[in-house]
C-alpha cells in the first residue's frame, strides 16, 4: 500500500516541510530529540525524500544511509544528492525485510514507519531488523501520529494537515487518512497503532526504556503566529515522538 501511494507523491513530499506543523513543531522537535550526531553513523528508515538524512549529514554524521520502500522517493533523494553532494547513500528497501549490514549504526531514525505495518508480527519484525542493525547501546528515534489523538477534538488544519479516520481497522489500530494541505493537497493512508503496540514490539525486539517525547512549538513558531495560534496543537497533539536504546 505505502509503496504505490508514496511513488505517486514523489517530489511533492518535499513541500510538507514548509507547512507550519512541520516547520515549527515537528522538525525542530525531532532534531532536538536526536541531538548531537557528530562522528556518528545514522540509519534513516522510511527516509522519504531524504530530508533528515541531509540534515544530520550537515550536522556532522560520519555516515548516513537512507532507506525507503518507495523507488520514486529514493529517486528524488538521489537527485538532490547529485545536485548538492553530501556523501549520503540511499537505497530502496523494506524495513520488514531489511538486509544485514556489515557495520552496525550508532543511531536509527524511523519517521512514520511502524504505522505502515499491517499487524503486530510485522511491526515486531521491523523492530528486530532495526535492533540487529544497531550497535549495543545505540539509540532509536521514532516519530508517529499520536496514539491519543482525538478525532473529535481540535484539528491540525490551521497548521497544514487534516487527519480523518477511514472507518477501516487493522490488528494494530485504526486506519487514518492524512492530507497535507498543499496546492494541490496530498493524501496518504496509514495505521494508528495503539501505544502498547509500539512499546511491546520494541521491547520484544530487544530495545529498552521506550520513552514518549511530546512535540513542542519552536520560538520561531510562536514569533511567527503568536502563542494563541498553537492552542489547538497543544490541546490535541497530532504527533508524538518515541526514543529507546538498543
Amino acid at each position: 500500500m505505502s509503496t504505490q501511494q508514496y511513488d505517486e507523491i514523489g517530489e511533492a513530499y518535499e513541500g510538507f516541510k514548509a507547512l507550519p506543523l512541520e516547520q515549527y513543531a515537528v522538525v525542530p522537535s525531532f532534531l532536538a530529540m536526536v541531538g548531537d550526531v557528530r562522528g556518528k553513523s545514522v540509519l534513516d528508515l522510511a527516509s522519504g525524500t531524504g530530508f533528515y538524512s541531509r540534515e544530520f549529514k550537515r550536522r556532522g554524521a560520519t555516515e548516513v544511509l537512507g532507506i525507503d520502500i518507495s523507488g520514486e522517493m529514493v529517486a528524488v533523494s538521489e537527485a538532490l544528492e547529485t545536485a548538492a553532494p553530501l556523501g549520503i547513500s540511499y537505497e530502496v528497501g523494506d524495513a520488514s525485510k531489511l538486509r544485514p549490514f556489515e557495520q552496525r549504526f550508532d543511531i536509527a531514525l524511523a519517521v512514520q514507519l511502524l504505522n505502515y505495518a499491517s499487524d503486530t508480527a510485522t511491526t515486531e519484525r521491523m523492530c528486530r531488523n532495526i535492533h540487529r542493525s544497531l550497535k549495543p547501546g545505540a539509540e532509536f528515534f521514532l516519530l508517529n501520529q499520536s496514539p491519543d489523538f482525538r478525532f473529535d477534538g481540535p484539528t491540525p488544519e490551521k497548521y497544514g494537515f487534516r487527519s480523518v479516520l477511514t472507518g477501516e481497522e487493522v490488528e494494530t489500530g485504526r486506519q487514518v487518512r492524512t492530507t497535507a494541505l498543499l496546492d494541490p493537497p496530498v493524501s496518504f493512508v496509514a495505521n494508528l497503532p495503539r501505544r502498547e503496540v509500539y512499546e511491546k514490539c520494541l521491547q520484544a525486539a530487544g530495545f529498552s526504556e521506550p520513552t514518549w517525547v511530546p512535540l513542542t512549538v519552536s520560538e520561531a513558531g510562536v514569533r511567527e503566529f503568536g502563542a494563541d495560534h498553537w492552542a489547538d496543537f497543544h490541546a490535541n497533539p497530532p504527533l508524538e515522538m518515541l526514543r529507546c536504546h538498543a
